[in-house]
């Protein structure tokens, strides 16, 4: 019987250290089985993957939507590691960091590329700041904003770091633009097993994602995007992510169809205020809209930190020439901690009933 193509363990491929065929892998996996946490995680993941089932089961964030369980084939996922190698000029014997949660795909994900491409990977505890007790040298990383943000100290030891999640605000992006490391903001999802489309962040940033190979994309009716990725996914996906669509490979992403805010009969997408907020709010936030008796809803503006001055908050955010009236906040919450997903992801829902 001959080996299923998830097998073929690059014979550079490392983890913390050790060279592992699929019969060492399997007894790791057993191993970190017994851990805690986020190494139980991992020892789970590598039994899936390892095994001779052609699928495995991946639970989406729920930062979207509710969480759903979803089946992904395994063939897919190698295609996926590929094609990010082939983007990104990955080679064999090259270091990578894994410090993303291995209950959602982007953590899988890094322990798939390092499989299938021969990277030399080290995992940590998933944390807010992974870099700031390392000192290390790393050819490819994965974050989400947050950890970028309190890792910016430390990204000289980084090559390559590509941000997924939750897009990049414009003082990360500054930031970023001052350190040396190659920044790329991700697009992408549980269902096309992570990143299909990548934007450079640092050097000459651009403004729209531009597709990653065999990868095409179009719109529906809604202006919504609908990604052909015959390589990780047997069907179209069709996404409630409004978009601008530049051709059949380049788009930018405007919001999403099903965060609208409909206020007193004028639509409100919170994707875009928010992005006219960022100089302005330094902490993590966003917008959303709440029941209101008057105009069905109101936008609100939650902002995550100590309380100050919500009257003066306001009267500057009205001073905004890029907001118009309607896209001024009606209220101001501040809550202490965002409540956040497993892949920390901001939770939106369950931060927003801290506050109702």
């Amino acid at each position: 019987m001959v080996d299923p193509t998830w097998h073929n363990i690059h014979p550079e491929f490392r983890l913390n250290g050790g060279f592992f065929g699929v019969q060492q892998l399997e007894e790791l996996a057993n191993n970190l089985k017994q851990e805690k946490a986020f190494k139980k995680d991992i020892g789970a993941f590598l039994l899936d993957w390892i095994s001779n089932s052609e699928t495995l089961n991946v639970n989406t964030s729920g930062s979207t939507g509710n969480p759903k369980t979803i089946q992904l084939k395994k063939e897919h996922m190698v295609n996926s590691a590929l094609a990010t190698g082939e983007y990104f000029d990955l080679k064999p014997g090259q270091k990578a960091l894994l410090c993303l949660p291995c209950t959602g795909i982007a953590g899988k994900m890094m322990l798939v590329r390092a499989m299938v491409l021969g990277l030399q990977l080290d995992f940590v505890q998933p944390t807010s700041s992974p870099l700031s007790k390392m000192d290390k040298t790393y050819d490819f990383v994965a974050m989400v904003p947050l950890q970028v943000k309190n890792s910016l100290p430390h990204l000289q030891r980084v090559r390559k770091l590509i941000i997924g999640g939750a897009p990049v605000d414009l003082q990360l992006r500054e930031q970023l633009n001052q350190s040396p490391v190659q920044a790329f903001e991700t697009y992408g999802m549980t269902e096309t097993i992570t990143h299909i489309a990548v934007k450079p962040v640092s050097g000459n940033s651009l403004k729209y994602f531009e597709a990653l190979p065999h990868v095409t994309v179009s719109q529906d009716k809604r202006g919504c995007l609908v990604i052909d990725a015959p390589k990780v996914t047997d069907t179209k996906i069709i996404t409630n992510d409004l978009v601008e669509l530049l051709s059949g490979t380049t788009f930018i992403w405007v919001g999403r169809f099903d965060s609208i805010i409909n206020s007193g009969g004028i639509k409100l997408m919170p994707e875009k205020i928010e992005e006219k907020l960022e100089s302005l709010i330094s902490s993590r936030f966003f917008v959303s809209g709440l029941p209101d008796k008057i105009l069905g809803q109101k936008l609100v503006l939650v902002i995550e930190g100590n309380p100050s001055d919500e009257q003066e908050l306001i009267r500057t955010i009205s001073g905004l020439k890029e907001l118009s009236k309607y896209e001024v906040p009606k209220q101001v919450y501040f809550v202490k901690t965002f409540q956040e997903t497993t892949t920390k992801k901001v939770d939106r829902k369950k931060t927003l009933e801290q506050v109702i």
